[in-house]
């Protein structure tokens, strides 16, 4: 019998708010860097290629953060980007980061839902969403919205965590008490998903060692950010320490067993909707 995975029993708007508020954290930063996914702009550049992005293109970076990935790309590519995310600050920095790169007629950021986007029907040739699809509490809404705001013949950029069906109790414990990343899914959960807003699946890749390669340096800082609060040379309210490395240690584990991953999706809209 298969595997049902068990749905976390948290409010939709709570969700979102806890991750805007993390990914705007202090801690974050420390802890991840300037870009906030496994893979870093390496990544970035690999999905920019796979959708074959250019001048021409218009791409839209769902849950953008502090717009690392987006101006990246605009540089990179030459390509126009709008960047939506849940956090009122990161939008605030990022508006404010692009302008200060010159940027500021081929990148801007707003704030949006990826649940409900204010965006027009066929606005983008790409969609591009970086390890945040996983936190989406609704994913059905979120590829519907992918697929009605891409052209004909668009394209979706999705890199996530993936799981296995189970995972051991301890950790899967763990991360229903971490909301932002809950609700990892199979990669063949992830391209159903996009299968039934009407995308098609085109490419997958695996890329598990960005995520152990992520996971580690982020054991390193942490022990860091440690030693440096020990020391009273560095302030974090309110972090669990030691939950924090056991949550790490366990992560390492479930990479090791390929329970843990991260995948790039990506998927089109056809150039003609099916009858």
């Amino acid at each position: 019998m298969a595997h049902e995975q068990k749905e976390i029993a948290v409010e939709p708007d709570s969700v979102k708010q806890c991750c805007a508020r993390l990914y705007e954290s202090d801690l974050a930063k420390l802890l991840l860097g300037e870009s906030f996914h496994p893979g870093g702009l390496k990544l970035t550049q690999r999905i920019g290629e796979i959708l074959g992005l250019g001048p021409e293109s218009r791409v839209l970076d769902v849950a953008s953060g502090k717009g690392t990935s987006a101006m990246f790309l605009a540089q990179h590519f030459g390509c126009e980007v709008v960047g939506i995310d849940y956090g009122n600050h990161n939008v605030e920095t990022a508006n404010q980061e692009a302008a200060a790169k010159g940027l500021g007629t081929r990148v801007r950021f707003e704030r949006a839902d990826a649940e409900l986007l204010p965006i027009p029907d066929g606005s983008f040739d790409a969609v591009i969403c970086e390890c945040a699809f996983c936190t989406f509490p609704n994913k059905t809404a979120a590829a519907a919205e992918f697929m009605r705001v891409l052209r004909a013949g668009g394209q979706v950029g999705l890199c996530d965590l993936t799981r296995a069906p189970a995972l051991p109790k301890a950790l899967d414990g763990l991360l229903a008490w971490v909301a932002c990343v809950a609700d990892a899914r199979p990669i063949e959960s992830y391209a159903a998903t996009l299968h039934a807003a009407g995308l098609m699946v085109e490419h997958v890749e695996l890329h598990d060692e960005s995520l152990s390669e992520l996971v580690q340096q982020v054991r390193a800082k942490l022990l860091g950010a440690e030693i440096m609060v020990g020391l009273k040379k560095l302030d974090l309210p309110g972090v669990d320490f030691r939950t924090a490395k056991q949550m790490v240690k366990d992560v390492i584990v479930a990479i090791e067993q390929n329970q843990l991953g991260y995948a790039l999706i990506t998927a089109n809209k056809p150039m003609t909707a099916s009858p």
